[in-house]
């Protein structure tokens, strides 16, 4: 009875069709002081469906100014069939402190959900699967529709967009991210909306504004991130070899951390710097637009011979009779180490081609660390994808086997703390997405290099 009316030949979207009348009965309340009392003792008989208050004005032609309070019943109490009334509505209304009128019940386009409007065009064959999954960035929704939904596409959009005040804008994507660049970005199509992505998001309390047609952007990794960072600490230098527009770099550097950010996107590099200085945090950024490859080894370089400090002031919080504080007081120093404490390679399609690039990274700087100081090698933090399976043994055996090949020397496996493998989330039915963590192994660290065989330092 309250489900959207149904009509599966629609191909263009008609709102007026989604209308319904239901007659129902209102017991009307004559005493506007006892309503809350009234509505808990004829809980019983009250209509309750989501998203529709019982509690109404209801149009009554006896009463002297033509309507009254009252609380839309059940369909099953019918005005004319006291056995179908509760025993409190059959007292109440014998004492006549309610009366029973009937009420039409209008609802129309607005009142049900895009889950409800789907399921009443799209064929019956296909409810199995509505397409209710969706990535929102910013006022973009991003589809990436099965082909059995295609026909339905426009359909579709336009309920989403009506469904979603924040969505401006709905696109399909078109081709796998990737597909054709290795910018990560993807040909999509707009479905409903204008054809604006400059969009803004938050995150980790950052503000990034960018063309989501031209950058790669995730905001379901948007708790990986927060995991990610978490692991840094104040003060440490961390070199993102892959940054995007800064999901990991700019929280990092709110943290007071050095951030190395690079990539090889001219239009993710320049966000990361416009959204650096939107943060306030451009201080504790140095960006990049390079070859990851060789950035690795640059980075490390750079950071050996760079002598960077940053003083800090803190807010003091004071009245109009206290003089204000002299800068050096309440000054903070803020020394750049000399090596980084993590490494991020943020491409899952491809990131552990990358690490060879660590292969006698730290060669002839071995009076740097451990046992010689007590600065250890860096964290290093590869993505990649997977097959997936219930408890991912398999997988991490696969991984550390990768990673193991691209380094040159056995690292990691099932049940060993040199590595963690994190499970990071689904990307298709069988494919999973891998965060695998570990420490540098001073094996690859000094490792001497002749010339001819260094790493690839140019993609």
């Amino acid at each position: 009875m309250f489900q959207a009316p149904v009509n599966r030949a629609m191909k263009i979207l008609d709102r007026s069709f989604f209308r319904k009348d239901i007659n129902l009965a209102a017991a009307c309340i004559l005493d506007v002081k006892k309503i809350t009392r009234y509505q808990k003792e004829l809980s019983t008989d009250i209509l309750e469906i989501p998203r529709l208050r019982a509690v109404r004005s209801v149009p009554v032609d006896t009463l002297p100014n033509g309507n009254a309070r009252g609380v839309l019943l059940k369909p099953e109490v019918r005005i004319n069939d006291k056995s179908s009334w509760g025993s409190k509505l059959q007292e109440l209304v014998e004492s006549r402190e309610v009366l029973l009128t009937p009420y039409q019940l209008q609802l129309g386009y607005g009142y049900w959900t895009y889950l409800d409007i789907m399921s009443a065009i799209l064929p019956e064959d296909d409810q199995s699967e509505i397409p209710v999954g969706f990535s929102v960035v910013g006022h973009v929704a991003h589809l990436n529709l099965r082909d059995q939904y295609l026909p339905y596409k426009s359909l579709i959009a336009s309920v989403l967009l009506d469904k979603n005040p924040s969505i401006r804008t709905v696109i399909n994507k078109i081709d796998d991210v990737g597909e054709e660049n290795e910018f990560r970005t993807f040909k999509y199509e707009v479905l409903a909306g204008p054809d604006d992505m400059n969009v803004e998001v938050k995150e980790q309390d950052c503000f990034f504004k960018f063309d989501y047609s031209q950058v790669y952007w995730n905001t379901r990794l948007g708790t990986e991130h927060h995991r990610l960072v978490s692991k840094f600490k104040p003060g440490e230098a961390i070199c993102d070899v892959m940054a995007g527009v800064g999901p990991f770099a700019l929280p990092a550097a709110k943290k007071k951390v050095w951030v190395w950010a690079n990539d090889l996107n001219p239009a993710s590099h320049e966000s990361l710097v416009k959204n650096a200085k939107r943060n306030k945090v451009s201080d504790f950024i140095n960006p990049f637009c390079e070859d990851g490859h060789s950035f690795i080894r640059t980075s490390a370089t750079s950071l050996l011979k760079s002598d960077r400090d940053l003083a800090v002031f803190s807010k003091v919080s004071r009245s109009y009779r206290t003089p204000p504080p002299t800068k050096a007081v309440n000054a903070q120093i803020h020394v750049e180490p000399k090596t980084f404490s993590h490494y991020i390679l943020n491409l899952p399609a491809s990131a552990t081609t990358f690490l060879p690039s660590f292969i006698g990274l730290y060669a002839g700087h071995e009076h740097l660390f451990e046992p010689h100081t007590e600065t250890r090698l860096p964290m290093v933090h590869v993505y990649c994808f997977s097959t997936k399976s219930d408890d991912n043994k398999a997988e991490e055996e696969k991984i550390c086997s990768e990673v193991s090949e691209q380094l040159g020397y056995r690292i990691g496996g099932v049940g060993n703390e040199e590595m963690e493998i994190w499970d990071v989330r689904d990307v298709a039915p069988q494919k999973r997405m891998f965060c695998a963590s570990f420490r540098l192994p001073a094996e690859v660290a000094f490792r001497k290099v002749n010339a001819e065989m260094k790493p690839r330092q140019d993609s």
